[in-house]
C-alpha cells in the first residue's frame, strides 16, 4: 500500500454503520390511547342511542324533510340571512369608517350606535320593533302596523343588530393593516381609492373573513327568533307541523338537521374564501 493511501486511511475517521447507531424509539403515550378509545366508544353509544331510539321517528323526519311548508321555510331563512347580511355589513362599514373618521361628532355618533345595539338584546330589539305603533301610530300618515310588517319587522331587528357588530370586525380589520403599506403606497402616488382597493381591503379582507363568515352561520341560526313575532321561518314552519301532528320531536329534528347542512356548506364556502385571501402568507400552507 503506499504512503499516500496510508495517509488518507489515517486522516478520515471510520463512520459508523446504520447498525452501530442508536434506535430512536418514540415516546409511547398510554393515555392519548385509552382516552381515544374512550371517547370513540362514548360516541358509538350516543350515535346508537339516537340511531335507535324509536323516539325520534325517523320515518316521519323523511317525510317531512323535504315537503313544501318546511321548504318555504327553509327559503325564507336563506333570504333572510342574505338580506340582513348584506344590509348589515354595508351599515357596519359606514359605521366602522366613522369610527375612523377625523371628525369627533362621527366618532361619537358610530361608538354610541355600537354601544346601544349591542346592550340591547335582540329579541327585546324585535319586540319593541314589532311593538313601535304603540310609539308611533302613524308615520307620515300612514299607520304603523300596516307599514311594518313581521318580516319587514325582522328584517329591520336584525340589521340593527348585526350592523353594531360588522362595524366592529370591520374597523378591526382595517387597523391590522401595517400602517407602512398606505404609507408606501402614498410614496408611489397612488389614489386614496386605489390605496384602499389594492393595498388595505385585500390585508383587511384576511382579519375580517373570519369574524364575517362566524357571524353569518350565527345569522342563520339566529334567524330562528324571529318565530316569535310569527314570521313563517324554518322554525316557525315545523312549530305550525307539530302544532296539528303533536309530532314535536321529529318536527325539531327536521329543522335541526336543515340548520346543521347549511352550516355545514357556508362552513365549506369560508373555509375557501379564507384560503383565497390568505395567498401569500404563511397560512396558506
Amino acid at each position: 500500500m503506499s504512503s499516500d493511501t496510508l495517509a488518507k486511511s489515517a486522516a478520515v475517521p471510520d463512520t459508523p454503520g446504520r447498525a452501530d447507531l442508536p434506535r430512536i424509539v418514540p415516546q409511547r403515550r398510554p393515555g392519548q390511547w385509552t382516552a381515544a378509545v374512550v371517547v370513540l366508544v362514548l360516541l358509538g353509544l350516543a350515535a346508537n342511542s339516537v340511531l335507535r331510539n324509536d323516539a325520534f321517528q325517523w320515518g316521519v323526519v323523511a317525510d317531512w324533510f323535504t315537503s313544501d311548508t318546511v321548504l318555504r321555510g327553509l327559503w325564507l331563512t336563506l333570504w333572510l340571512t342574505a338580506v340582513v347580511m348584506v344590509l348589515g355589513f354595508a351599515l357596519g362599514t359606514l359605521l366602522a369608517a366613522f369610527r375612523l373618521s377625523a371628525n369627533p361628532v362621527l366618532r361619537a355618533v358610530s361608538w354610541g350606535y355600537v354601544w346601544l345595539f349591542r346592550s340591547i338584546p335582540i329579541l327585546v330589539q324585535l319586540l319593541l320593533w314589532f311593538n313601535i305603533g304603540a310609539l308611533y301610530p302613524q308615520v307620515l300618515g300612514v299607520k304603523t302596523v300596516d307599514l311594518l310588517g313581521p318580516v319587514t319587522v325582522a328584517v329591520i331587528g336584525l340589521t340593527l343588530h348585526e350592523a353594531a357588530y360588522a362595524a366592529e370586525v370591520v374597523r378591526g380589520g382595517i387597523l391590522s393593516v401595517d400602517r407602512g403599506q398606505v404609507e408606501a403606497a402614498q410614496a408611489l402616488g397612488l389614489s386614496r381609492w386605489r390605496r384602499w382597493r389594492r393595498i388595505v381591503l385585500p390585508q383587511a379582507m384576511r382579519a375580517i373573513v373570519p369574524p364575517a363568515g362566524n357571524m353569518l352561520i350565527g345569522t342563520l341560526k339566529g334567524t330562528s327568533i324571529v318565530s316569535v313575532i310569527a314570521v313563517q321561518d324554518l322554525l316557525y314552519s315545523v312549530q305550525l307541523v307539530y302544532h296539528r301532528t303533536y309530532q314535536v320531536i321529529p318536527m325539531l329534528m327536521v329543522a335541526t338537521v336543515w340548520y346543521t347542512v347549511v352550516t355545514s356548506l357556508l362552513g365549506i364556502g369560508q373555509y375557501y374564501v379564507e384560503k383565497h385571501y390568505a395567498r401569500g402568507t404563511e397560512r396558506t400552507r
